[in-house]
């Protein structure tokens, strides 16, 4: 029979870096590294901590002093919401942080040489960036550290977002920093609309209750797209809600609802019922304009996607005439934003629904040296396609945070590409994909992109040539 550790105190210990999930790291008296949640570096802190594996996991007892670049946070809801957990600290040190997250993954993890480490690109933006979120309806609000011991109940229909770690309890948002207007007025207002109908919220324990996700898209052009989630296809019920929602919020210009009676939370497998408006939104990327739909991925932050994009046209110094090939090209959205400054831009992408998005989203644009495909890269990206397609003078490559499947980067040393430029949402996974490229491959130069100010993730830019 296993006994349970016992927490150890551990004193005074400062807070000297960030780590990965936005942990601030200290190290203990003999040295043994220490992870502690809701910290700054320069912080001095008691501790109580779980020995896991060779580090330990930390939660503040005490503050003997609080760090220099601590700022005061802008939102009421920081310390419980997960979504900005760097917002206490300034935006210049979070850069600085982010900047050597990135330094450090090449270093340590790909044990790579790089030419040059260009500055990282911040955004111009802290608060009011997004312009999609998803919120949860809940029966079930997170109650605060001081509210526990009380006889306040958590029994109340909130509307927010779920604290990490927590997935039937909702902290009820008031006033969210992360979207742009009307954001808060919309998520209000139909939280308003809902308990004027007596509505239940949907309680993930039990399983019960009708309103379950409200998704807000808001384009950099004005248009608003809504998605009611709810638990039944209960008309009665979900019919005087939408209409209500389409009086009181006259912005609105696409609606939609969809029935969800599973488990989770994710509606992008459900069927989207359009019910109001425009079918699709519209927005900008550059010059570029995509129709976005209900199920549509598209960049969250508008303005960092174009920085992001503007820094692999630099890094690419195209001359007009490059085969291009564009890996997990998603709605094509980096494929149409370079189409102009190319000859051919091959897209590939898993999702067949992307790839339709792409394509109309190219005729929108009147591109038309532009070709995609559907389906896994691994399976698509082969000797035979390059044949078809001419080898690709130019491959770009944005893979998700778990990074390039083995046999993708097998076939790029295959291929012998003379220039990859590789866009990572997750600097490790790109190191360690980049380390096994440099078999063939120098990496001349990387640029980081900030596209969530105030999180711990950042997007970083490799640009990569052929070895000669």
């Amino acid at each position: 029979m296993s006994r349970r550790r016992k927490p150890i105190i551990l004193e005074k210990v400062t807070i000297t870096g960030m780590a990965d999930r936005g942990k601030g790291v200290g190290r203990t008296e003999d040295g043994q590294v220490v992870f502690v949640a809701g910290v700054a570096p320069g912080d001095v802190v008691d501790l109580v901590a779980k020995r896991k594996k060779k580090v330990y996991e930390g939660t503040v007892q005490k503050f003997h002093s609080y760090s220099k670049e601590r700022v005061e946070p802008v939102c009421s809801h920081f310390g419980l919401c997960g979504g900005c957990k760097l917002q206490h600290i300034q935006y210049a040190k979070q850069l600085e942080f982010k900047q050597l997250e990135v330094e450090n993954a090449l270093k340590r993890i790909g044990k790579v040489e790089v030419g040059e480490i260009l500055p990282i690109i911040g955004a111009e933006k802290q608060t009011y960036y997004r312009n999609k979120l998803e919120f949860s309806f809940s029966a079930k609000r997170w109650l605060t550290n001081e509210e526990i011991n009380t006889d306040i109940s958590n029994r109340v229909d909130v509307l927010g977002f779920h604290p990490l770690g927590s997935y039937d309890k909702v902290i009820d948002l008031k006033h969210c920093y992360l979207q742009y207007e009307p954001s808060n007025e919309i998520r209000n207002t139909v939280r308003e609309i809902a308990k004027e109908q007596e509505l239940s919220f949907y309680d993930a324990y039990s399983q019960v209750g009708f309103m379950r996700q409200l998704m807000v898209r808001i384009t950099s052009l004005g248009e608003i797209m809504l998605i009611v989630s709810v638990l039944k296809n209960d008309t009665e019920k979900l019919f005087p809600l939408l209409d209500e929602i389409i009086k009181r919020l006259p912005a609105v210009t696409s609606l939609f609802y969809c029935i969800n009676d599973k488990k989770n939370d994710y509606m992008y497998d459900l069927d989207m019922v359009h019910y109001h408006g425009a079918e699709e939104v519209e927005d900008v990327l550059g010059a570029i304009r995509f129709k976005i739909g209900p199920k549509s991925f598209f960049q969250t932050n508008t303005e960092q996607a174009v920085a992001l994009y503007q820094t692999i046209v630099d890094f690419a110094d195209f001359k007009g005439t490059e085969n291009v090939y564009d890996l997990y090209t998603g709605i094509g959205s980096i494929a149409l934003f370079i189409a102009q400054h190319c000859q051919q831009v091959v897209g590939i992408e898993e999702i067949a629904a992307a790839i339709e998005d792409a394509k109309k989203n190219a005729a929108l644009n009147n591109i038309d040296n532009t070709i995609f495909y559907a389906g896994d890269v691994k399976n698509i990206l082969t000797g035979a396609f390059a044949k078809k397609h001419g080898k690709p003078d130019i491959l770009i490559t944005d893979p998700p945070r778990a990074g390039m499947h083995p046999k993708v980067v097998q076939m790029l040393l295959t291929l012998e590409v003379p220039t990859l430029i590789y866009v990572s949402c997750k600097p490790s996974t790109q190191a360690r994909d980049l380390e096994i490229l440099s078999e063939k491959y120098e990496v001349v130069k990387t640029r980081a992109v900030d596209m969530f100010p105030h999180t711990p993730h950042i997007e970083n830019v490799a640009l990569l040539k052929l070895k000669t």
